[in-house]
């Protein structure tokens, strides 16, 4: 019977493309250098002239190819030409270990960067994003095209440079913190990247879905004072016995039953823990139990220098810097007893999920991606294709091993590593956790195996010891292998030998992970041979309530491995299982973070029509309008009758807005207005005695420090009012979960409340705005100014230039206040904030002084007074 090969319509295309850069081939290869090179000036003009990128793709491609043979001495093949035409229709090229990504992405970047939009190609570490830029960067700089490389700690001017290249190399969390830090500037030319239009990531998979659940936020300054609670929650946790919380092996969840809350009551001396006013401490025991029952020592962290450091549970590194939010990290140090760090608070937040979704095209290339392909599609729209080896593949993947204990299945490994090891054939062990690598080495050490470990203990030495693993006699025991980006290349004696072999100890959450593992060996059509040994004791079967009965079932092999396939297909049906709870998380995260990405780009949108603006009016009397509305509305000023209390209300008014203004409202003035023609009139005195207070700023500094000083006036509200508002949202998104236990849907709620937490945003926004804009000390009248003067009616008269010098200082301290919150958001530090809030107050003094007695001067000046 013949089967059908069902080809995708980006494979079909990739193919046909193919066919015509081959055509090419010997039409280009002719071509001199110089002729070659013209050829990068000749494919922009005719984009400028409105050819498409679509349209000229075959021969760019057959350009790139015969620039990369002549610079790097390698031409790429067919199947790597397959992959660039992939990359560049916005797809995942899912390429075995070895088969040349790196080169493959030459192609479709070259053709992106024609068109003069930012093109980026997004790597896991800045080694990588270094070697390539400078590899790859040979043939883009033959081409014509500049390169640049972005990397954490570089100074704005020199990242600015970098983005400005026509290929930027960056690590993809980098290029999210750039995206959040550009969005806080105070000036559009304070930014650094340059629109985000074309991005390839390397090891997709591991960026869009293995990182996908962890946000990336900017944090800075302490949220609250150190709570007491982290101890309290934490010595409650310590009391409880195994009946008193359960745990939900499948999902990782840990509650209180009812024998719990009972011990929590009488603990706390409470009636009902779960009243609303306790919801600060049962958030602080929720992750206590989480810290004690299910984050493991040596698994998902390690301590080290009396510090806990996060493991990254699919590549075994220590993620530096990275700590767990909402508390969960403090609850931890509690655990373990070591300094409880303050929680800070976020200023910016974003998720990998929906920065890279603001790309115009996204691409991705890596070795393992087809089991997860529902995902791309669902989130990401993009479909993998499986591009085939140059050379077949030569590993041997034989079928898994299962014994009925841990102890049987680590017995099981050593005379299997005993065996290899007896015939010189490298082996690479992957073991799931550090602890499973360190119980390892110790059979291995009984067994007088020499070995190295490679786990996140070991890795400073990585580089060292993965160069080594491919070497005849070698044996190394690594933690979560997968992902490393490290090829090993076994030595010629090795491949004689049967190449790599390796040896699996337990499957991961994920088949993709396990097929990255697998993936370190057979590498260019390499022979070499891959194994699982695994027991009923893994943390696979553990997560569903079946160990027992299994281990009852099958208790007759003893320490002999399970026959019959049956057991193995249980495995992978664990495993998918364990694939879609975690593909469910991750969208839950993303359909949180969706309610929040709404709310982020219209903030975002509006923070840059006001960066962008060289006239500010417009915006402010739309503020105006929603700050007047918002003042007549508010009910503190409506009496039982629902009548207004004008006398409250018009003292309101005149403390906060009309200060610097020569219009002081009265009783009498409110009294003639009913509610809506109140906010008509309101609205026009403001605006007109607003007009007033910039005319002054433009008539003592110019129309450009105008529009300067309210910009950084709006955008200061701005970005206060916006961290406040993530981290409410941050709070009600914890609390919107308790809802569950009156069968309410917690994303509803949240989505219900944060909409109208962002109408009170948007309101605060504008209230505040002008509030501050008003009482702005630049608006201040000059002492120079003319002679009926509001401030100073006769620069003659001691006591109107007192009276003038009083007001400006109730206005000096909100400006200085907001001075020092921008300045400590900069990261400055309390002596320096100090020093320069001093000193911004005496030039201020000194200039007031200055102004005043000149004018002084001049109207004791008979000529100049006559003048």
């Amino acid at each position: 019977m013949k089967l059908f090969n069902f080809k995708s319509t980006e494979m079909r295309i990739a193919e046909a493309t193919l066919r015509r850069i081959n055509d090419l081939e010997e039409e280009i290869q002719v071509l001199t250098n110089e002729e070659l090179q013209a050829k990068t000036n000749e494919f922009r003009q005719r984009y400028n002239l409105g050819e498409s990128l679509e349209d000229m793709r075959a021969e760019v491609f057959a350009v790139s190819r015969e620039a990369t043979k002549r610079i790097l001495g390698k031409r790429p093949f067919d199947v790597q030409m397959i992959g660039g035409v992939i990359l560049d229709l916005g797809s995942v090229a899912e390429m075995k270990t070895g088969e040349g990504k790196t080169i493959t992405s030459i192609a479709p970047v070259y053709l992106n960067s024609l068109s003069g939009e930012s093109v980026i190609v997004s790597t896991v570490n800045e080694y990588l994003a270094e070697r390539d830029a400078e590899e790859m960067g040979k043939v883009f700089n033959f081409l014509g095209l500049t390169v640049g490389i972005n990397k954490a700690q570089m100074p704005n001017n020199e990242k600015r440079a970098a983005y400005a290249c026509d290929v930027t190399y960056s690590v993809h969390s980098e290029l999210g913190f750039d995206y959040l830090r550009d969005n806080m500037v105070m000036s559009k030319e304070e930014k650094v990247q340059r629109g985000l239009n074309y991005i390839l990531l390397d090891e997709v998979d591991s960026i869009l879905i293995d990182e996908a659940k962890t946000p990336l936020i900017i944090s800075g300054g302490d949220d609250e004072e150190e709570s007491p609670l982290y101890n309290v929650a934490d010595l409650f946790v310590r009391t409880l016995s195994q009946d008193d919380y359960f745990i939900d092996e499948e999902t990782k969840s840990v509650y209180l039953t009812e024998s719990g809350i009972e011990k929590a009551n009488k603990y706390f001396n409470f009636s009902n823990l779960y009243d609303i006013q306790n919801s600060e401490l049962v958030h602080r025991i929720q992750n206590a139990l989480r810290a004690h029952k299910v984050m493991k020592l040596d698994v998902e962290y390690i301590v080290r220098d009396d510090k806990i450091e996060l493991v990254d549970s699919f590549t075994g590194r220590i993620m530096e810097g990275r700590a767990y939010s909402e508390g969960l990290q403090q609850a931890i140090q509690a655990k373990e007893r070591v300094e409880i760090e303050l929680e800070t608070k976020t200023l910016a937040t974003i998720t990998y999920q929906n920065f890279f979704r603001l790309f115009k095209k996204l691409s991705g290339m890596t070795g393992t991606a087809k089991t997860e392909e529902k995902e791309f599609i669902e989130i990401y729209n993009m479909r993998v294709n499986v591009v085939p080896t140059n050379r077949p593949m030569a590993r041997i993947d034989d079928k898994d091993e299962i014994y009925v204990t841990m102890h049987a299945k680590w017995k099981a490994v050593v005379e299997e590593v005993k065996k290899i090891y007896k015939k010189r054939q490298p082996v690479l062990i992957g073991t799931a956790q550090v602890e499973d690598s360190e119980a390892l080495h110790e059979y291995l050490l009984e067994a007088k195996i020499p070995h190295t470990v490679l786990n996140a203990k070991q890795d400073a030495s990585e580089a060292e010891i993965i160069s080594q693993a491919g070497q005849a006699g070698a044996v190394t025991i690594a933690t979560n292998m997968a992902g490393r980006g490290t090829d090993i290349k076994p030595s010629k004696e090795a491949i004689e030998l049967g190449g790599l072999y390796v040896l699996g100890t337990e499957k991961a959450e994920s088949r993709r992970i396990d097929n990255q593992l697998k993936g370190r060996s057979g590498r260019q059509g390499d022979v070499g041979y891959s194994k699982f040994f695994l027991s009923l004791d893994d943390q696979l079967i553990l997560r569903f309530s079946v160990q027992d009965k299994w281990k009852e079932m099958f208790k007759e092999y003893g320490d002999e491995p399970i026959a019959g396939d049956a057991i193995k297909k249980a495995f992978l049906r664990a495993q998918k299982k364990i694939e879609g709870f975690n593909f469910d998380n991750r969208k839950s995260v993303l359909n949180y973070d969706d309610v929040i990405r709404q709310q982020r780009d219209l903030i975002y949108e509006q923070r840059d029509l006001i960066l962008n603006r060289d006239d500010l009016g417009s915006i402010i009397r739309k503020m105006i309008s929603v700050c007047v509305e918002q003042t007549v509305n508010n009910p503190y000023f409506i009496n039982k009758n629902n009548t207004l209390d004008v006398e409250g209300f018009t003292n309101y008014l005149n403390t906060n807005w009309m200060k610097l203004t020569e219009h002081n409202f009265t009783v009498e003035e409110i009294n003639k207005y009913d509610r809506d023609d109140l906010i008509e009139y309101i609205t026009k005195v403001f605006n007109e005695e607003y007009d007033k207070l910039r005319s002054n700023i433009i008539d003592k500094y110019s129309i450009s420090a105008l529009a300067s000083s309210e910009r950084y006036i709006i955008l200061n509200v701005f970005d206060a009012a916006w961290q406040d508002h993530i981290n409410t949202m941050d709070k009600l998104r914890r609390s919107s979960n308790l809802v569950q236990y009156s069968q309410k849907n917690p994303y509803q709620i949240y989505t219900n409340l944060g909409s109208k937490k962002f109408k009170e945003l948007t309101n605060r926004i504008a209230l505040e705005s002008v509030v501050n804009l008003m009482n702005n000390y630049d608006a201040v009248k000059s002492p120079n100014a003319s002679m009926d003067s509001s401030w100073i009616t006769s620069p003659t008269n001691e006591n109107d230039i007192i009276d003038a010098n009083q007001k400006v200082m109730e206005f000096l301290d909100y400006l200085l206040t907001s001075e020092k919150r921008h300045l400590y958001e900069q990261g400055k530090t309390e002596e320096e904030i100090k020093n320069i809030i001093e000193e911004h107050k005496k030039s201020i003094m000194d200039e007031l002084k200055v102004k005043i007695d000149e004018s002084k001067k001049q109207s004791d000046d008979p000529i100049t007074s006559e003048k």
